[in-house]
């Protein structure tokens, strides 16, 4: 795959910091190297102190490595060619809590170059993007975690950018706004953005990333999809409805005949989070 094929890069990613007082040398980030693709779902796993946020803040150019060099569509992370094509989201967005929420994207519209109708319609259309339509006209102090995480997604799109990064998106939100966040995330990859985000809940990452790299103190130490870390090799999972408890019987029988080891019978499980999503919708 060629380097145009990327939207990020990296290549022996490093940092080190200078701990206060102690003077001692903490290495947050160990020779990353790293390669995501154009309109994918990328996540960045890792318990805290990972390298995850590291890693996102280096790709903004809010730090500078110690060593290596990261990549944004080519042009070195941190410039401002590479920045005009980034949309971030801190974990924990702030926003004057007297704004409301059409207010607070009509201010950053501006710091983006964005007046008039071009952004009054723009506003509009993040703010039906990210379901806040009707509660557009509260204040911000008003808001639940959730929705104050959309906001800040609805404000990391207004310049339109080509890639966003995400920061914990869906940490200390509900289950319901945590889903609705994953939905603004596969929504957004339709569009044709690419997404890297940072996440210590796997279960969310599951159903949203492409492709995901683990990290453990600051070094990466897995990379691939989620169906190459996850089949488990050498079994095959079956589900059936309709069979009777003979049947059951007699099948369970013939693989044993045919020299099967019979791992478990089991009825199919919902997910605990689609119960609770269907439970609350009613």
């Amino acid at each position: 795959m060629n380097e145009p094929d990327f939207a990020v890069s990296a290549a022996n990613l490093t940092k080190t910091f200078t701990l206060e007082w102690t003077r001692k040398r903490l290495l947050a980030l160990d020779g990353l190297d790293l390669r995501v693709r154009r309109g994918e779902v990328f996540g960045l796993l890792g318990p805290n102190g990972s390298g995850k946020s590291t890693t996102l803040k280096l790709l903004l150019g809010l730090i500078r490595p110690t060593t290596g060099q990261a990549r944004v569509f080519g042009q070195e992370a941190g410039s401002l060619a590479s920045r005009r094509r980034l949309g971030f989201l801190p974990e924990n967005p702030y926003f004057p809590g007297f704004l409301s929420g059409r207010e607070v994207l009509n201010y950053y519209g501006k710091l983006v170059d964005l007046h008039g109708q071009r952004l009054r319609a723009r506003v509009e259309e993040l703010l039906e993007l990210v379901s806040l339509q009707p509660a557009a006209g509260r204040a911000l102090k008003t808001y639940s975690k959730g929705m104050l995480q959309r906001v800040g997604l609805a404000q990391a799109l207004l310049h339109d950018p080509d890639l966003l990064l995400l920061d914990e998106p869906t940490a200390g939100v509900d289950p319901v706004g945590s889903r609705q966040i994953r939905d603004l995330i596969l929504a957004l990859k339709k569009r044709g953005k690419t997404i890297i985000f940072s996440s210590h809940l796997l279960e969310q990452v599951q159903e949203v990333a492409d492709r995901v790299i683990i990290l453990h103190r600051g070094k990466k130490i897995q990379e691939g999809t989620l169906d190459e870390l996850l089949s488990v090799q050498g079994q095959r999972q079956v589900t059936v409805s309709g069979l009777t408890p003979e049947l059951q019987e007699q099948l369970v029988a013939w693989l044993q005949n045919a020299g099967a080891e019979l791992i478990a019978v089991t009825q199919p499980k919902q997910q605990l989070e689609d119960y609770f999503i269907r439970a609350v919708s009613k």
